[in-house]
Order: C-alpha cells, then structure tokens, then sequence
C-alpha cells in the first residue's frame, strides 16, 4: 500500500523507482541529472522531495509522460500497485498516442544489411562535408 499517510514527501529518484518508471534507482538517478525529468516545467534534482499533486514531466526514449503525483512509496511493489501512484494527464496521454501513430505510419528505417566499404565512406564523408559547407554559407 502508498505511504501516504507515513510520510508527505519521497525523493524523486525513490518515487520514480517506486512507480515503475525505472528499473532501478541509478537509472532514475541518471534520467533526473540528464534533464530528462522536470517537476512543475523545471528540472529536478535527485534529493528534491515530491509531494501528493505534483506535475512531473518525464521522457523516456521516444516518449514524454506529464504524469500527476496521486500517492506516495518508497517501495517497489507490483506494476498494479505502481499504477496507483500516478496519474497520467488527459493531454499527455492524447499526445503520445498520436506520436506512436504517426512513428507507426511512417514504417521503421530502413537499415542496410552491410556496413559502407571504403569507397562508399568517403563519398559519404564528401556529401557531408558539402552539404556542411552549404548550410555555413548562408
């Protein structure tokens, strides 16, 4: 069950550990100090204390989450439980499904099955070297 009662405030890094959004704290610990967790649109810092209601921002590879602070727990317990920490924004929710529809539309890049030899790295290194000097011109 939350704390929520125990305690007012959770670390974020505990929280978002806490809440499945990392699997584990060093992670979270990285996320947060690479910019990638904002709480009420600013960056956090890892010892800064949440509190029941806060908006945090979080990104997470291709997706970014604004989720509601519902609960507080320093323990991770099952992905149900988790579950009942946060709460996902209306809008956030909405945005994210239209990006995976749209990255979905666009069908998965195209990779090659060999790697460039000589020849072809430097004419790849040739057109961008042009087209680096180009876009410098203007």
């Amino acid at each position: 069950m939350p704390e929520s009662s125990e305690r007012n405030k959770v670390r974020v890094d505990k929280w978002l550990w806490a809440a499945r959004f990392f699997k584990t704290r060093s992670l979270a610990k990285s996320a947060i100090e690479g910019g990638k967790v904002h709480l009420e649109g600013l960056r956090v810092k890892v010892s800064k204390e949440l509190a029941v209601g806060d908006q945090l921002t979080i990104r997470q590879g291709w997706d970014e989450k604004e989720v509601v602070v519902v609960a507080l727990s320093t323990e991770r317990r099952s992905a149900q439980i988790a579950q009942t920490l946060y709460e996902e924004t209306p809008r956030s929710l909405d945005r994210r499904l239209r990006e995976q529809a749209a990255r979905k539309a666009a069908g998965s890049m195209a990779r090659p099955d060999h790697r460039p030899d000589k020849h072809a790295r430097r004419e790849l290194n040739r057109l961008r070297r042009f087209s680096y000097s180009e876009s410098n011109s203007d």
